[in-house]
């Protein structure tokens, strides 16, 4: 005839002791469930086991200890001496001292700053030649080891200026003061740039996505194989923390960096700021709206003429379009969205860019210009002579205004 264990606590018993056991440290626990089946006799350890939710090897190896006590040999200590995690490499042993003599002779560093090392040996190089050398360790502890050193895998930071302009400081604080003037009079100022050119189809984009199956594109990735190309420009309201991203379909020119804005302000940004009484664009000095074009300032002149609003400009400087606010605030979170996902179609393009947002209150809004532009483009003598274009005086390279006409002006 089998036992079958009766003895039991009432449920209150019970909560107390498991509230309690949930109190101690492993050694504690593993002792005191021990304690509790011997109590109970024979028959309890599966009892104490699912009471306390443990295994029964827990408990029996509990029973045992309490046998050899009151000689402990991990008294003061939750784990027996030596037990634990063992340290991956230990400081100064030979294997350390082998891995660090690698180390030397295949390590660089930077003439202009002794802080900076780098080594062209993966973790696999090294674990193999420290098993040459009669040290063996697996790659997994080398790469720790590197790590604890802080010999990380890096990217490249594109951190610096390809030059410097003389007059960069005093646009920076130029910028800054047209920003505060602009707040201050209610009217609007918005961050303009043209985002990397992107191609439609089944090619290859960098990033991952979570799904059941891959996505599967073209092996190779030829411009020809592509089903056409698109030009995000976009514009960036600060002010209302708003994004919006006009898709070109030909090419990035002044009339299309010029239609995009003129799409956004007939549909959304006079809604805005139906009292605006001028428009500020800060933008970089190249590209689409480069500083040193009589075209672009043609073309900015038609659009203030048509919205009947002055449009000042103001240039970030030479070599400094890092610092146009889209490209923080904005563009990073474009990519983010839109990163691992094939731009098979121009809908999905669409619907992944009207994703873009963030906690702190982003939103995005996409419209397609299908607008064919041409290249090529020259500004004739006519279009320099009646450019009706208003210089600063101070670095009016970078600083102008196009004044409709009949439009109300403020300085």
């Amino acid at each position: 005839m089998a036992f079958i264990f009766t003895k039991s606590w009432d449920a209150a018993i019970a909560k107390n002791v498991r509230d309690f056991y949930d109190t101690l440290s492993e050694k504690e626990q593993r002792r005191f469930a021990a304690v509790q089946a011997r109590q109970l006799g024979y028959g309890s350890v599966k009892y104490i086991a699912k009471l306390l939710g443990c295994s029964r090897r827990t408990i029996e190896r509990g029973l045992a200890e309490l046998d050899k006590l009151p000689n402990d040999p991990a008294a003061g200590q939750v784990r027996r001496p030596g037990a634990g995690r063992k340290k991956k490499l230990l400081p100064d042993s030979p294997v350390e001292q082998n891995l660090k003599s690698v180390l030397e002779t295949r390590t660089a560093g930077d003439p202009d700053d002794a802080t900076l090392v780098f080594t062209d040996r993966s973790p696999a190089l090294l674990s193999v030649t420290m098993a040459k050398m009669g040290t063996p360790v697996c790659a997994e502890v080398i790469r720790h080891w590197m790590e604890e050193h802080d010999l990380r895998l890096r990217k490249i930071a594109k951190d610096l200026a390809g030059g410097h302009s003389p007059d960069r400081d005093a646009q920076f604080e130029r910028i800054a003061a047209l920003i505060a003037a602009y707040e201050e009079a209610g009217n609007p100022y918005f961050s303009i740039d043209t985002k990397a050119k992107e191609h439609l189809g089944k090619l290859f984009r960098a990033g991952r996505v979570r799904s059941t199956q891959a996505f599967h594109a073209f092996d190779h990735d030829f411009p020809s194989w592509a089903d056409g190309v698109l030009i995000p420009h976009g514009l960036y309201d600060r002010v209302r923390n708003r994004g919006h991203i006009n898709l070109g379909l030909s090419h990035d020119t002044s009339q299309f960096a010029c239609d995009s804005f003129r799409w956004y302000w007939n549909r959304i940004g006079k809604r805005c700021y139906p009292e605006a009484t001028s428009i500020l664009w800060l933008c970089d000095c190249g590209g689409s709206n480069a500083a040193n074009q009589y075209l672009f300032k043609h073309d900015v002149q038609l659009l203030a003429d048509h919205i009947g609003v002055e449009i000042r400009v103001a240039h970030y400087p030479s070599y400094c379009s890092k610092y146009n606010v889209i490209e923080r605030r904005l563009f990073p979170h474009i990519t983010r969205v839109c990163q691992g996902m094939l731009f098979d179609k121009l809908d999905t393009v669409v619907t992944l860019m009207r994703k873009a947002s963030t906690s702190t209150g982003l939103r995005t809004t996409v419209n397609v210009i299908r607008r064919h532009y041409e290249t090529g483009r020259n500004a004739t003598e006519h279009m320099k002579q009646n450019l009706k274009i208003v210089f600063d005086n101070l670095l009016p390279k970078w600083n102008y205004r196009a004044i409709p006409q009949h439009a109300t002006v403020i300085n």
